[in-house]
């Protein structure tokens, strides 16, 4: 296995719209056991593959507190099933150090497919819902920070820029 370097905001990289996985073969899941490795170092509790510069509908995700239950989601789509939303603190890899309340739909149905290609359907509740979404958005080329108001993104991008050019 091999740790991934995260891109980190405003890495234009990040807002690419990942495509696709064509066919869930062994290099999707070499793909699959790095990102792993790369969120439990991070560490992170879920991984999108835009984040790492892979730009193909693949999600690692594991909320569990022994970090004992990874998940996968390849090509997930995601349908809304209650309208009402929840506020939840979110933080992000790819935004290091930043957390802030985003309003996500409470109820979500999500379909993919697992590390074996084999199709699933979930409908997750609390933290793995706020997770999945989050890295959905990732696929999509959107951010957390996308929810919040403009000085606060800029607040944030100026803050982490400087960062960048101090490294």
């Amino acid at each position: 296995m091999a740790k991934l370097t995260i891109l980190e905001f405003p890495d234009p990289r990040l807002r690419t719209v990942a495509k696709p996985v064509e066919s869930v073969n062994d290099d999707i899941r070499q793909i699959i056991d790095n990102m792993f490795e790369t969120m439990y170092e991070a560490p992170g509790i879920g991984l999108a593959a835009t984040q790492v510069n892979i730009h193909q509908q693949i999600i690692v995700i594991d909320v569990s507190e022994d970090k004992n239950e990874p998940m996968v989601f390849i090509n997930p789509t995601l349908t809304v099933i209650d309208e009402a939303t929840e506020s939840y603190d979110e933080g992000c890899l790819s935004v290091p150090g930043y957390y802030e309340e985003v309003e996500r739909p409470i109820r979500v149905k999500i379909d993919a497919l697992d590390k074996n290609g084999d199709a699933f359907t979930i409908e997750p509740e609390g933290l793995l819902s706020v997770c999945v979404q989050h890295e959905i958005d990732h696929l999509n080329g959107k951010l957390f920070v996308d929810y919040l108001s403009n000085m606060k993104r800029q607040r944030i991008r100026k803050k982490l820029e400087k960062q960048h050019r101090a490294k």
